[in-house]
């Protein structure tokens, strides 16, 4: 039978770990907030790039490039995963998503060039026995969100200079409440002509289109790389948000293991002291009884 030093002990511990949940459930949903508003920092930026798609399809609609059926079998995936621990079963869920839809698009394992962002998901994809390219670190903040979307770029520009790489996806965690979130896809590249036709047909909100000096073709092509910032930044920001609600539902549930422990560690420590306060009584009534 455990001693009433032993429980206490037990009780002191559970406490010192509750108390770690309870700051990391804290910082999980301080962390979601900071990159919702993250993603909602894209928006007007976002409406600013598609006005300025919209005013250079008004006036050179056949920027629009008709592609037939790509040659290449090859696509570009960048599947966003986690570098911690401790968020559940959102690496599984999106490297299984990820997988069943790179399977579905035609592509060949061997004909796949796939960028992990995050070791866990690294570790996922290979398991699962998919090559993968050097793998990109999760950033720690909203503010390191842009660094790594620039190297996203430079592994985009290299697959298409390098493999002719002419279809690329983003998989991704899209976070939807509290801890709750579900796997993505995002046809990235090649842009979507559909999509582009509707920005051209658009009205344009003023009486006349803004003028340019500099080149067209410059022009559309930046912009174009600034729509594929947006969708990386948005997708990367999303996915850290959904690390962090996975978390925030993971120590949610550890919460609540731990308070049923507690209570249960409390409820013996009691049992037990006053068995051991009865058994005192009983020796002392005893030892008056001999004496009397």
């Amino acid at each position: 039978m455990e001693t009433l030093e032993g429980l206490k002990g037990r009780i002191e511990s559970t406490e010192g770990l509750q108390s770690v949940v309870k700051t990391m459930k804290s910082l999980a949903a301080v962390k979601i907030r900071q990159f919702e508003l993250a993603v909602e920092s894209l928006g007007e930026y976002s409406r600013t790039v598609e006005l300025g798609l919209r005013a250079v399809l008004r006036r050179r609609p056949e920027m629009i490039v008709r592609r037939g059926r790509s040659r290449n079998n090859g696509l570009g995936a960048i599947v966003f995963g986690s570098d911690q621990g401790m968020c559940g079963q959102l690496n599984d869920q999106v490297v299984a998503f990820a997988m069943e839809r790179m399977d579905k698009a035609g592509a060949p394992v061997e004909e796949r060039l796939v960028l992990p962002v995050g070791e866990r998901g690294a570790g996922r994809l290979k398991d699962r026995g998919q090559k993968i390219e050097p793998w990109l670190s999760v950033p720690a903040s909203e503010g390191g969100i842009a660094e790594k979307v620039t190297g996203m770029l430079s592994a985009i520009e290299a697959w298409h200079h390098e493999h002719a790489i002419e279809n690329v996806y983003l998989y991704y965690s899209k976070h939807l409440s509290g801890g709750s979130y579900r796997p993505e896809e995002i046809h990235l590249l090649p842009v979507d002509e559909a999509w582009l036709d509707g920005l051209a047909g658009l009205e344009w909100p003023a009486h006349a289109l803004p003028f340019f000096t500099m080149n067209w073709d410059a022009l559309f092509s930046a912009l174009i790389r600034q729509y594929i910032f947006i969708s990386l930044f948005r997708a990367l920001a999303e996915s850290l948000a959904s690390e962090n609600a996975a978390r925030l539902a993971s120590m949610q549930g550890a919460e609540k293991n731990i308070k049923e422990q507690l209570a249960e560690l409390q409820m013996r420590f009691h049992q037990e002291r006053q068995a051991a306060i009865t058994e005192e009584l009983l020796d002392i009534v005893a030892g008056f009884e001999a004496l009397s």
